[in-house]
């Protein structure tokens, strides 16, 4: 069993920074590929960034690219989510999620990500 815990969000000015943290109580934390998704309200849950099992590969939506950067700690069993130049549009619950890394690749869709966080809310506003 897998459990995810986030933490990091807050409410910012439009182009501020916050830093976003998933960490995984579960000793086999190198098994997974660790993802962070968003939803904001009224709308469907997107994949925001995704990084592998071994750290190594990273994968980001493409209008997140430049502005996100995941990294992953394998001391600390934590994923990180970087987050600059915040948009109003960035507002949104994120959460992060699991999966195994010998079952699906980091660009799976949301339904294959087995664990979950229960998400850390990140507004954007003047």
């Amino acid at each position: 069993q897998l459990r995810l815990v986030e933490s990091g969000g807050g409410s910012v000015q439009p182009g501020g920074s916050l830093n976003l943290s998933c960490t995984a109580a579960e000793l086999t934390f190198d098994y997974y590929n660790i993802a962070w998704f968003r939803q904001a309200p009224g709308k469907e849950r997107e994949g925001v960034a995704c990084i592998n099992n071994r750290g190594d590969s990273e994968v980001y939506v493409d209008s997140m690219e430049g502005r996100f950067t995941i990294s992953r700690d394998f001391v600390e069993k934590t994923v990180r989510l970087q987050m600059i130049s915040l948009k109003p549009e960035d507002t949104a619950v994120y959460s992060c999620a699991a999966v195994r890394s010998d079952l699906y690749g980091c660009a799976s869709t949301a339904p294959r990500y087995v664990y979950w966080g229960q998400g850390t809310q990140v507004t954007v506003s003047s």
